[in-house]
This record gives structure tokens, C-alpha cells and sequence, in this order.
């Protein structure tokens, strides 16, 4: 077993799910942007870079839902990091 305990590996090298798991959702796209957030209401200087990232996600009906959040750059380095290794991994 590698990577997950829900993905098994055939011998053709492709990742396959077991009988326990359940897909529920499917990613259909990801869009990222850096931004600079320079004040708000609440603060007069902020200036403090940040990624904003778009998501469209299909439910298992297939009704896709736009999905957004922002992040710091070191959140963001993490998140890219760990991506490359779960895509080594899968």
C-alpha cells in the first residue's frame, strides 16, 4: 500500500481504489493569483502579499460548485510542496 491507506497499487503501477472508498468530489479546475493587500477597514497598512485561490469542484451528481480561499505565501509554498509529493507518491 502506498501513499493512502484507501489506494491500493495494481501491478500495472496505477493507483486504484479499494471497496472502501468513496469518491465524493472531483476537482475540474484550479486557479491561483498573487495579491497585495494594502489596507482595510479595520487596519490602515496591511502590505502583506497573499495567493488567492479559485477551485471548481463536481459533487458525485456532477453539480459543479466554485469553492475560494486566500492564503499566505509560506501556506501556499506548503500546500505546492505537498502536492509534489503526493504527486511522486500517486
Amino acid at each position: 500500500m502506498v501513499g493512502s491507506r484507501n489506494r491500493v497499487m495494481e501491478d500495472s503501477g496505477e493507483p486504484q481504489l479499494d471497496a472502501k472508498s468513496k469518491v465524493t468530489n472531483q476537482l475540474i479546475d484550479f486557479q491561483w493569483k498573487l495579491g497585495m493587500a494594502v489596507s482595510s477597514d479595520s487596519c490602515r497598512s496591511l502590505k502583506y502579499p497573499y495567493v488567492a485561490v479559485m477551485l471548481k469542484v463536481a459533487d458525485h451528481s456532477g453539480q459543479v460548485k466554485n469553492k475560494s480561499f486566500e492564503m499566505t505565501i509560506p501556506q501556499f509554498q506548503v500546500c505546492d510542496i505537498t502536492h509534489s509529493v503526493l504527486a511522486v507518491i500517486l
